[in-house]
């Protein structure tokens, strides 16, 4: 079974994400606060990384800048979640070391096809 960081803040994007992913067979692994994420994902090591961008703490953004500089981070592919949506953003993103980007809200069909094709 996969094992996906989801690192979310709202409460209600968090239960909608894990009952997404837990009702197709990951493992799901939850952070509210940047730190908690960066923490969690280089104790972990998962599969994925789904993470909110605007975060209590340190941002998403910098979140996955912290994830990247571990040896054991480098590797995992980390997805940005979030409601920027404006030009730019999705390059910005990219170049912070993410991955991958969903935007909020969640599109559940395509969401669930941008993580299978990362896994």
């Amino acid at each position: 079974m996969k094992k996906i960081l989801v690192v979310e803040d709202n409460e209600k994007n968090m239960y909608l994400i894990s009952f997404l992913l837990e009702k197709n067979n990951y493992e799901v692994i939850k952070a509210t606060r940047g730190e908690e994420g960066v923490e969690i994902a280089l104790k972990e090591k998962p599969d994925l990384v789904l993470m909110d961008i605007q975060l209590p703490g340190i941002d998403g953004l910098e979140a996955t800048k912290k994830i990247r500089t571990s040896q054991s981070g480098r590797e995992i592919p980390i997805i940005a979640v979030t409601s920027y949506a404006m030009s730019g953003d999705r390059e910005k993103l990219i170049k912070g070391g993410c991955t991958g980007y969903i935007e909020k809200p969640i599109n559940i069909e395509a969401f669930l096809l941008e993580i299978k094709k990362y896994l």
